[in-house]
């Protein structure tokens, strides 16, 4: 396991603590703790903010999954939807047929109402503020803009502000979308799945070639589920149930787990080969906890070449604290840079791409189903406290939460240099690794096709976490624009 790297940043507080991918989305957060609000408060304001000033990797068009501890118990959000009733062909990259129904909004609306402390006008107040008062659009939202361009012309978005904000420079102004907030933060979830806002979204991916129906979106709702959990260290990791890829992760954690129990060395190459005995069962995710029951077959000497984890990325985490020992570990995505590129012009938003997550097997195209998602929080209680933590990556979020647990849990490693250590990411058959990772050379001997790649690069993913360790803290990965702050 990589031993060297940069430091993550920690941060702790009496009211609580936050790490978002966004310094904005920090500066929410801790806003809506020393107002009194709850983690689940602070998570929220954040997912908006983040919704306005990264709208490629997140937006109300897309999808949120979270994981709440509060008092003893861990819940899953799973705010995603599903796909078109309708669906009569198979969805493709892009496009109208590629949108599933949204789920943020209501996943807000759920974990408000469960969870929170505040009123929703108050903790969408910032988000609002932003995006009626403008923003500068940062260097990365520009690259996405200009790589995106085309496919979002495509998707109806030619007179977006945001297009020609990248092309002339200056502050970019979101009229729509702040008025959409407003909305929601005066009536609640059927601002977005009933009514002018609804019949928007319909309207946008039915012109563009999609099926979906006013009935898809006001028969939405928000599962709140039991998590998946294994027994790890002295403690239990949760993860997302179906259709969360976090199945991956507990059958990965499982698997170490037992071959350490055997005396097998806990290194690198073991990580490596563990994901991707655990990424053949991908599309069976759907099956959730009784996956538990499969023995990972693994080569503790070489390669085994498989191809494993795919090559894409994006969304955005937010993990928060508050006095209580309330926690949330959460990500939200429009899937790829822009989701669909399908672009509602009435609410100044894109919707999600989550349709192209469908597969074969379990995971085949269908009518009124989730596909399989990337989106994987988790959540670790133990004695020692509460730890949520999530990273953006797709297939990456199960590799990064892998080796740092590893190296927490066995190691001994400190969080915060868990977090920044250099590490690996398989992809497509390749293995690659920060440059400087000192497990490089080993890894390469036994039969791995190691490619370097620049140190921080977003492949890697953005570690965000927050815990009670027995006070708050939240703890920011150095990857990106990750930020931490606690409330005093």
């Amino acid at each position: 396991m990589p031993q060297s790297g940069h430091r993550a940043t920690l941060a702790s507080g009496a009211k609580g603590a936050a790490s978002t991918a966004h310094p904005l989305a920090t500066q929410a957060a801790i806003q809506m703790l020393e107002q009194g609000g709850s983690a689940a408060d602070a998570a929220v304001a954040a997912q908006a903010v983040i919704c306005v000033v990264l709208p490629q990797a997140a937006g109300l068009g897309g999808d949120l999954l979270a994981l709440v501890h509060d008092r003893d118990q861990v819940a899953a959000v799973n705010g995603t939807g599903l796909s078109p009733r309708g669906l009569d062909a198979t969805p493709h990259d892009s496009g109208g047929t590629s949108v599933t129904v949204p789920g943020l909004v209501d996943g807000w609306a759920t974990m408000s109402a469960r969870w929170g402390r505040l009123p929703l006008d108050v903790v969408l107040a910032p988000a609002i503020e932003l995006a009626r008062d403008g923003i500068v659009p940062d260097a990365s939202l520009l690259e996405s803009v200009d790589r995106q361009r085309a496919r979002l012309e495509d998707g109806g978005a030619g007179d977006w502000s945001l297009l020609s904000a990248a092309t002339h420079g200056g502050p970019w102004l979101q009229p729509e979308l702040a008025g959409l907030l407003e909305r929601i933060a005066d009536h609640g979830r059927d601002a977005f799945y009933s009514g002018s806002g609804a019949a928007a979204v319909v309207d946008a991916v039915r012109r563009c070639g999609g099926s979906l129906a006013p009935a898809d979106l006001s028969d939405h709702h928000t599962p709140c589920p039991p998590p998946v959990a294994v027994d790890w260290g002295a403690g239990r990791v949760h993860v997302q149930p179906p259709m969360s890829q976090g199945v991956l992760l507990a059958m990965a954690l499982q698997q170490v787990r037992r071959l350490h129990a055997q005396g097998v060395p806990v290194e690198d190459h073991l990580l490596v080969e563990v994901t991707g005995a655990a990424f053949e069962h991908r599309s069976s995710c759907g099956s959730g906890a009784s996956l538990l029951d499969l023995d990972l077959s693994v080569d503790l000497e070489r390669a085994s070449g498989r191809a494993g984890p795919r090559a894409y990325l994006h969304t955005a985490g937010v993990a928060t604290v508050d006095a209580t020992g309330q926690v949330v570990s959460s990500l939200v995505s429009v899937f790829d840079d822009f989701g669909s590129g399908v672009f509602v012009p009435e609410l100044g938003i894109v919707l999600n791409n989550r349709a192209a997550g469908f597969t074969d097997g379990d995971n085949a195209a269908a009518p009124g189903k989730r596909p399989v998602h990337t989106l994987a929080p988790a959540m670790v209680t133990s004695p020692a406290g509460v730890l949520g933590i999530a990273t953006p990556g797709a297939d990456g979020q199960v590799q990064t939460l892998l080796q740092v647990l590893a190296a927490t849990t066995i190691a001994g490693t400190p969080l915060a240099d868990a977090v920044g250590a250099l590490r690996w990411r398989s992809q497509d058959g390749d293995l690659l690794i920060e440059e400087g990772h000192p497990g490089s050379d080993a890894l390469s001997a036994r039969g791995h096709r190691v490619v370097p790649r620049e140190a921080g690069a977003d492949v890697f993913g953005a570690v965000v976490a927050a815990g009670t360790d027995p006070g708050p803290y939240a703890i920011a990965d150095w990857r990106r624009q990750t930020d931490t702050r606690g409330s005093a």
